[in-house]
């Protein structure tokens, strides 16, 4: 490192150049320098190696005994250099790689499906490990290195965390027709005097629709808080509950005919669902082919 330390690596590169053309001129034109300057990179190589390095012989020049002995070393050298300086690729055909993920089964049911056929068709040696979590504890993963991606709603953002919009959503109230005006719809005063379902992982959460209700200084009873968001529409035929969720959360009703949707008789801002990752993986290849994988995957008609 001392000796290192001691010498430009441009007069490594000068060095190199002149050893391979054994010409001032012509290494010059290899560097696109002027022949003065590498003339002078020539006279400091000299006062370095204490050697002439190149002496003159017959009608060209040649190299000293000292500048044979440095020019393999030297090419090693400069092409480790290469590679450790060059930027590196992913092929995600060869790559084995192991991400950690975090999502609720509303991003499993609308990505997850389309994410791992794509996988096993182009990375079959890429392996996922999905956790859930609330936002709260996904974030602080996300900080701790526990995560590599993290899928979810993040209105608040700690330093170091970068997100991208997956796709926009918006809110939709879900209730047993057979409780439902003959309208279809509800006033926000029946609304709210109906026992709701809270979709989170905190039983104590405070989402985008206690956020709307907060605004307005109004709250609703909530009869039941549960994580999972199959199971939430499954729980409401043949009650009064009402369940207000992402659409795309609910997807077809189809199979739940005693089920109808309906608008919210509240204004509830549409959201963007969002990928959030640490700054420190916005360099890495694999991460960052992860990431436009996940996006490419969640758009909508996948």
């Amino acid at each position: 490192m001392d000796e290192l330390r001691k010498i430009d690596l441009n007069l490594l590169l000068a060095l190199h150049a002149l050893l391979s053309e054994k010409h001032v001129t012509r290494a010059a034109l290899r560097l696109h320098r002027s022949q003065p300057a590498v003339s002078h990179a020539l006279a400091q190589l000299r006062k370095h190696f204490d050697d002439p390095l190149l002496v003159r012989q017959g009608g060209g020049m040649v190299l000293t005994a000292r500048a044979l002995s440095l020019a393999q070393p030297l090419q090693d050298a400069l092409s480790n250099l290469d590679s450790l300086l060059a930027t590196p690729l992913f092929d995600p055909a060869r790559a084995q790689r192991r991400f950690r993920l975090s999502l609720s089964d509303y991003a499993s049911r609308i990505i997850l499906p389309h994410l791992l056929r794509h996988l096993r068709q182009v990375a079959p040696g890429v392996d996922l490990a999905i956790s859930q979590a609330s936002r709260e504890t996904m974030l602080a993963q996300l900080l701790d290195g526990e995560l590599d991606l993290a899928l979810g709603l993040f209105p608040e953002l700690p330093q170091d965390i970068t997100v991208q919009p997956l796709f926009a959503d918006r809110f939709i109230s879900v209730a047993d027709r057979q409780v439902l005006p003959a309208s279809g719809g509800m006033a926000l005063e029946d609304w709210l005097a109906r026992p709701h379902v809270l979709m989170a992982m905190r039983p104590d959460a405070f989402d985008e629709i206690e956020r709307a209700l907060a605004a307005r200084g109004l709250q609703r009873r909530i009869a039941l808080a549960l994580p999972h968001w199959s199971a939430a529409v499954e729980v409401l035929a043949g009650t009064d509950l009402i369940l207000t969720v992402a659409s795309r959360a609910v997807g077809s009703l189809r199979q739940h005919r005693t089920l109808r949707q309906f608008t919210p008789p509240l204004a509830i801002p549409s959201f963007d669902y969002q990928q959030a990752w640490h700054n420190r993986k916005d360099t890495d290849p694999g991460h960052r082919w992860l990431r436009e994988t996940v996006w490419a995957c969640s758009q909508p008609g996948r």
